[in-house]
């Protein structure tokens, strides 16, 4: 037995460091099984895929040897909330029970981060956007004078959907680097150097793949010095890093170019140039781009798989009277701001930069003028605000494969859903990660006790009309038994808007009264603090609340989602997916749209058990689970849940729940 093996035995025994650093800690030899496996793979320098139950505490599983090898880790995550989790409470407290000296560094992407030098110029605009985001700019001010870390999540009552945010922070285009004349205190800087000394590193998935391809925030220098690298909520990385694979071109680029050009051509080199020509003419030409693409399309028909942003097909986008004729315009507008910009170059950093920046947009702008790699697929996102036109590869394994070549070292990628099969092809094929030893371990909770399935008869078919009008009244009758305590999750924001409404119609008249929470309707942050505050509250959410959201006890105890969550056939990158299956001589519905549904499901159910004393019902509101022959595919992938047959004994369940009553 190795070493580290050893002790991580000893750290999880009864007694033991682990149990007395945390009062809640329950052996669980599911936990154990995976601190083992991850303490081999560090020992081998191997790479290990877990699907970990939830439940299991993964957290403390891989932390644990983690800690103990005294390797030098990389930890992403999912979100920047996990990272802080991870930073501010987890490793400290880990590293204190196990007596581990150990430095700790937390690095995000720039947009979180202060820039003293783009505040400077924040303060000199010469026109806001409204009170609120005057307001804004005062907190941050003051907030600037003491920080340390400069990121901007301290800022107390600061939207991260602020429109402050883009002005008082860099991107990878705008920032001067060397030349910035706060550059010295720079809190980007200081974030990259603070991780280039620490023993473990929490970035999220995000700047992982960002940086392996624009080299800009440090990861990338990391990666050779590495000897673990650990990927949490690993089911987010295929979708998380195909955009770093390709190039992008957003509208919102081309409009927070115009505004800096005019922003700085006016502060410091005012007449020298029609800078509110150049500007308007780059803003212009975004625009015309964006409603060429189809923008500004209303928020109940975006996206049919529940994105904000919906894929339009490259096709479709680009045989749209004005496209081609916008994205020229655009071009030309670009060539002639960077010409403009060269003339001052010696006035101030900030104009080289800009005209840089003008010459990279071009040649992107170019590119999507040309025909698409063979290997690559192209589409246009389209939301409320923007529109992105997307070159991307089909998977991140060429990514991942050129990571792991220049990091020799233990690779450990885990989640609660990773797939439905025992080699879990549907993360590690996309992931280039059919080497990977695999390892499985289901959730240490007694689902058949904890938790009800039921499926509704009688129900329309999806494809009918009639369908979520059907689903809202199911799901009113189960609220109103409950009093409350329920999400209804849909598959498409189409559906959320008319399930709400009749939702709101139904129990109009409830007593007492039962809210409606919508998303999209107030940030998702504040909908659940309402949501636990008030519990005789229904929340209808889409694609954002079918994971990553961990309601325990009583404040969640039923789950209702409308239908099968199947990727939609006509997105682009499914469909250049389905069309790479056919090829290699793949059944695309079998070995993709089943193994999507298959882990989204798994993704919405999980969020009705979160421990050991929850109790709840699970409503799947899709009649296909009973009559196709997938359907029993589908329900293997979800826990092990008592079946529920006639609506009595639902309400029966329903009513014993809000009662408190124990159950069997």
């Amino acid at each position: 037995m190795s070493t580290l093996r050893e002790s991580v035995l000893e750290a999880f025994r009864p007694g033991g460091p682990v149990a007395d650093g945390d009062p809640a800690f329950r052996r669980r030899q599911s936990q154990l099984d995976l601190a083992l496996a991850v303490a081999d793979a560090i020992t081998d320098r191997s790479t290990l895929v877990a699907e970990a139950g939830t439940g299991i505490g993964k957290t403390f599983a891989y932390l644990v040897p983690a800690l103990l090898s005294g390797a030098r880790v990389l930890v992403s995550t999912a979100t920047k909330t996990l990272q802080d989790q991870l930073h501010g409470r987890d490793l400290p407290r880990l590293a204190r029970a196990l007596g581990v000296p150990v430095s700790l560094a937390l690095l995000k992407g720039r947009s979180s981060y202060l820039c003293l030098h783009r505040l400077e110029a924040a303060r000199q605009a010469a026109s806001w956007p409204d009170r609120a985001a005057v307001a804004h700019l005062a907190s941050i001010e003051r907030w600037a004078a003491g920080t340390r870390s400069g990121d901007l999540s301290e800022v107390a009552g600061l939207d991260e959907r602020s429109p402050v945010i883009p002005l008082v922070t860099s991107t990878r285009d705008n920032c001067l680097g060397g030349d910035c004349p706060r550059y010295r205190d720079c809190h980007l800087m200081q974030a990259r150097r603070e991780a280039m000394a620490a023993d473990v590193v929490v970035v999220n998935h995000h700047l992982f793949f960002a940086d392996l391809t624009l080299r800009d925030t440090g990861v990338a220098e990391l990666l050779p010095t590495v000897d673990l690298l650990v990927f949490d909520e690993a089911h987010q990385l295929n979708e998380t890093g195909i955009a770093f694979g390709g190039r992008q071109l957003g509208s919102l680029q081309g409009q927070d170019l115009a505004r800096d050009l005019l922003a700085c051509g006016l502060q410091r080199a005012r007449g020298l140039q029609a800078w509110p020509d150049l500007a308007g003419a780059i803003d212009r030409g975004t625009r015309d781009l964006r409603l060429a693409c189809g923008g500004r399309v209303a928020g109940d028909s975006a996206a049919a798989s529940g994105r904000a942003m919906r894929r339009l097909r490259w096709r479709d986008a680009a045989g749209r009277a004005g496209f081609a004729e916008a994205l020229s315009r655009l071009c030309a507008a670009l060539a002639s701001a960077a010409e403009a910009l060269d003339t001052v170059s010696e006035l101030a950093p900030d104009f080289p930069r800009l005209a840089q920046r003008c010459r990279d947009l071009q040649a992107i702008a170019q590119a999507f003028t040309e025909p698409c790699a063979q290997d690559l697929v192209r589409w246009v996102d389209v939301g409320p605000a923007q529109v992105r036109l997307v070159e991307s590869a089909l998977d991140v394994a060429p990514m991942l494969a050129a990571a792991r070549a220049r990091a020799q070292a233990a690779w450990v990628f885990t989640s609660a859903t990773l797939g439905d099969d025992d080699r879990l092809a549907w993360f590690t094929g996309p992931a280039g990660l059919g080497d990977a030893t695999i390892l499985r371990l289901g959730s240490p909770f007694d689902y058949a006790r904890q938790a009800r399935l039921w499926l509704p008869r009688d129900l329309p078919p999806p494809s009918d009309h009639r369908h979520p009008v059907a689903v809202a009244a199911c799901a009113a009758q189960l609220v109103e038994a409950l009093g409350g305590r329920t999400f209804v999750l849909t598959t498409t924001l189409r559906a959320l808007a008319v399930i709400a409404d009749e939702l709101e119609a139904r129990l109009a008249g409830a007593e007492p009264l039962i809210e409606v929470l919508v998303q999209g309707r107030r940030p998702k942050r504040e909908l659940l603090r309402r949501f636990v505050d008030h519990p005789r509250a229904v929340l209808v959410g889409s694609q954002s609340f079918w994971e990553g959201v961990d309601l325990r006890g009583d404040d969640l105890q039923c789950v209702v989602i409308d239908k099968l969550p199947f990727p939609p056939p006509d997105d682009p990158l499914i469909e250049a997916r389905s069309n790479r299956l056919r090829r290699e001589g793949g059944e695309p519905f079998r070995d993709l749209h089943l193994a999507e549904a298959a882990v989204s499901l798994k993704q919405g159910a999980g969020r009705l058990i979160r421990s050991e004393s929850d109790e709840g019902l699970l409503v799947v509101c899709d009649p296909r689970l009973r009559t196709m022959g997938y359907g029993r595919r589908l329900l293997a992938a979800l826990p092990p849940m008592s079946r529920l047959d006639e609506p009595d004994e639902v309400m029966e369940y329903l009513r014993g729940l809000q009662a408190g009553r124990p159950r069997d």
